[in-house]
């Protein structure tokens, strides 16, 4: 079993080709199996840069944290 956690904020183009952020929880059950939440944030974005700069300013995500999707 892998130990690897995700990157909690996930940044993917939509079909109308805006950018969105998707948070992501990790934790772990009693057998130590990690167990991932997502939820898609509402906001939409031009670009990844202004998705990431809000994703800094409201949630407080630092580097290391995103992956594009």
């Amino acid at each position: 079993m892998s130990k690897t956690t995700v990157a909690p904020f996930l940044i993917a183009r939509d079909e109308e080709g805006q950018f969105r952020i998707t948070i992501r929880t990790t934790r772990f059950n009693s057998q130590n199996y990690p167990i991932v939440t997502s939820s898609l944030q509402p906001e939409t974005f031009k670009s990844a840069m202004a998705a990431r700069a809000h994703a800094r300013q409201q949630f407080g995500a630092e580097a290391g944290q995103f992956t594009a999707g």
